[in-house]
């Protein structure tokens, strides 16, 4: 208790007071463990919009992995700080800054949109900032030209996810083709690697189409479709839009004629909602449900009792994201200020027990990884087999390597 300066208490109320200090100054005192100070994940995804299922995917799939490690790290506990980023590449900076300056946080996890981690990477990229690691968005340049010793990836670049469908289309004996996307760097990129691939066999592309993003209204550019008459179509869409794409696509008496093709991310984690329509299309993926391995069983079986729902390649990112960060921190005993070796413990990194299989990380900081080649049967996707083995992203312009 504070005592005013002007109370002039008398000498035995003094003398009581003394006593009284003197015995609690003697007195033993109790020991009391100080709790380490928690492990402050900053995370940026989307959980409203078109994307809100992969950011809720891929949040679940991280917290289910960091729960399996015993929810501390090198016997901190974990913290997360979730931020929507609306997939706003707009309010991007904003929402970085207010993580990493704001609330001081240990690693940053995100985001879903390759428009928004290229604003991220901006200030993640610069000397100070925290371990980054992005659990989707492939916006070649993260790991390219942009490319830094903090910022890691625990998902793939776009040029990994379409250019091994090149291939796929030109082998099921198709000599040309209509490319259609959302109008952003994902959808330029991952079109763009399959049909540089599609034409390098001696394919030809006959028009790109471009849906300005979050576009969902197919009807005019479908009838463009009819019209061309390619023997495949090339798509790219997500979440929300993937699901009425397919829909409209096969409402439209496309799906009978002319074969639809896609990175998995045209029916994953949306094969269910998309219904008959998803039936038969061909995508490849660097993941698949019924991949036969142990780990990919007991993931599976984890996340649907913890969930409720079937996990997806959202999930199984998250779920490797929390594998990295686990690895990071437990290299450096906890201390998250040494960011340097937090990154080094991370730099080729191989993850054997991850659900889509091994994989290693890149020189460039991207995982060089397996791709199947998958279809849809009844709302599941199955592997049909290998469309590219240990393929890593040409990582052009890094200077990491």
């Amino acid at each position: 208790m504070l005592t005013s300066f002007h109370s002039r208490p008398g000498r035995r109320r003094f003398l009581a007071g003394a006593a009284a200090a003197t015995a609690t100054v003697l007195a033993p005192a109790p020991f009391v463990l100080a709790r380490p100070a928690p492990i402050r994940i900053g995370v940026l995804l989307p959980y409203s919009g078109t994307y809100a299922m992969l950011g809720t995917a891929i949040t679940d799939g991280m917290k289910l992995s960091l729960a399996q490690a015993g929810e501390t790290l090198a016997g901190r506990p974990v913290e997360y700080i979730i931020v929507d980023s609306e997939a706003s590449p707009q309010q991007a900076p904003q929402n970085t800054r207010k993580l990493v300056v704001r609330d001081r946080v240990d690693v940053l996890v995100g985001p879903v949109h390759s428009g928004v981690a290229l604003a991220m990477a901006q200030i993640v990229g610069a000397r100070g900032a925290p371990l980054m690691i992005i659990p989707n968005a492939g916006a070649d340049a993260l790991t390219r030209e942009l490319c830094a010793p903090n910022v890691f990836r625990s998902s793939f670049s776009n040029w990994q996810t379409g250019y091994p469908c090149g291939k796929v289309m030109a082998d099921d004996g198709h000599r040309s083709i209509v490319t259609i996307t959302w109008r952003y760097a994902a959808g330029d990129e991952i079109m763009g690697a399959g049909a540089e691939h599609f034409e390098a066999l001696g394919g030809r592309v006959i028009k790109h189409i471009r849906v300005p993003f979050p576009d969902v209204s197919f009807q005019a550019h479908l009838s463009e479709i009819a019209s061309l008459a390619p023997d495949a179509v090339f798509a790219f869409f997500s979440g929300g839009g993937a699901v009425q794409f397919v829909r409209d696509y096969a409402a439209a008496g496309l799906k009978a004629r002319i074969p639809l093709y896609g990175p998995g991310f045209l029916t994953e984690g949306v094969a269910g909602a998309q219904g008959e329509a998803a039936d038969g299309i061909r995508s490849t993926m660097h993941y698949v449900d019924d991949l036969d391995i142990p780990v990919n069983r007991r993931f599976r079986d984890a996340y649907r009792d913890a969930y409720g729902r079937e996990a997806d390649v959202f999930a199984v990112q998250g779920y490797d994201t929390g594998t990295l960060i686990a690895r990071s921190a437990t290299a450096v005993d906890g201390d998250t200020s040494a960011v340097g070796d937090m990154a080094a413990a991370l730099e080729g990194i191989r993850l054997e027990g991850s659900p889509r299989g091994a994989w290693q990380m890149s020189p460039a900081h991207n995982p060089t990884q397996t791709f199947y080649l998958r279809d849809v049967v009844d709302g599941r996707h199955r592997v049909l087999g290998v469309a590219a083995e240990a393929l890593a992203d040409p990582a052009t312009g890094c200077t990491l390597a």
